[in-house]
């Protein structure tokens, strides 16, 4: 079963199209466990257990690790994700993007290192610099398309040939990139009318969705706009309005909490 199939799996059996982002900043992590061996890691597992049987994915991003000298309880976090929670896919977002050789080394990192389910990565350099990538059939490569910063128009809405930049990636994506079936794209949900142009070039391919929660995005636009044609087809992400809904001790239970909450507001658009 590849990313692709799974994720499909994730959305029927939880009935979500929510994905928990685990970003957890150590200053905001609860004193109680912030002086724990591995206070990152900790956190992490109180907020997956809470959340398992509602979300269809978490998605750490390895910025979050790396600062702290983490990146041991990010292979830790993956793998309790994959002991315990099985059909629950694991995305690491790195944003990765390079010559082939170096592309070739993070590939191995993200699938080999973490063994994450699929990764993300960045398509600047050309269609050969996601090749290493691409190549790990049953992993998911998911490609900047339609990024949620507001910045995003900057170069994404550049226009070649009369065709937005953003849009020459999603057609690229669905007829050149998707040889395996493993190619998802990120659209931001702070982009809804964007959002519905992808979803008409790119057919019922995943999307990745930031942008909800913190960043303001609407949740019944962006839902209404990016489900495919089966009321799926999204994997809509939240990190801080859920991680950190709630403070102390019952930190976990007020993710839970935001989580549900999300997720049912979702799917009253789908």
């Amino acid at each position: 079963m590849n990313f692709v199939e799974a994720i499909g799996c994730s959305w029927k059996n939880n009935k979500s199209l929510l994905c928990v982002g685990l970003d957890p900043d150590f200053n905001r992590i609860p004193a109680h466990i912030r002086g724990t061996d591995e206070p990152i890691f900790e956190f992490n597992r109180a907020v997956i257990d809470a959340t398992a049987d509602i979300v269809c994915a978490y998605k750490p991003q390895i910025a979050y690790y790396a600062p702290w000298r983490a990146e041991q309880q990010l292979e830790k976090t993956i793998e309790y994700i994959h002991m315990n929670y099985p059909g629950i896919p694991v995305i690491l977002d790195a944003k990765r993007g390079d010559i082939g050789s170096t592309a070739e080394m993070y590939a191995r990192e993200a699938f080999e290192r973490y063994r994450a389910d699929a990764v993300t990565v960045n398509p600047y350099m050309g269609g050969d610099t996601l090749e290493p990538f691409l190549s790990y059939r049953e992993k998911g490569v998911i490609i900047l398309c339609r990024t949620s910063n507001p910045g995003a128009r900057d170069i994404q809405d550049l226009e070649v040939c009369g065709e937005k930049i953003y849009m020459i990636i999603a057609a690229k994506a669905a007829r050149e990139w998707n040889r395996e079936g493993n190619v998802a794209l990120v659209v931001g949900a702070t982009y809804p009318d964007e959002l519905m142009e992808v979803r008409s070039i790119v057919g019922d391919m995943p999307l990745l969705v930031p942008g909800i929660g913190a960043q303001g995005g609407d949740v019944e636009k962006a839902v209404l706009n990016g489900k495919d044609s089966k009321g799926a087809g999204m994997i809509i992400n939240s990190s801080r309005g859920i991680i950190y809904a709630g403070k102390g001790k019952g930190f976990a239970d007020a993710a839970r909490k935001a989580a549900a909450e999300l997720r049912d507001e979702i799917n009253k658009y789908r």
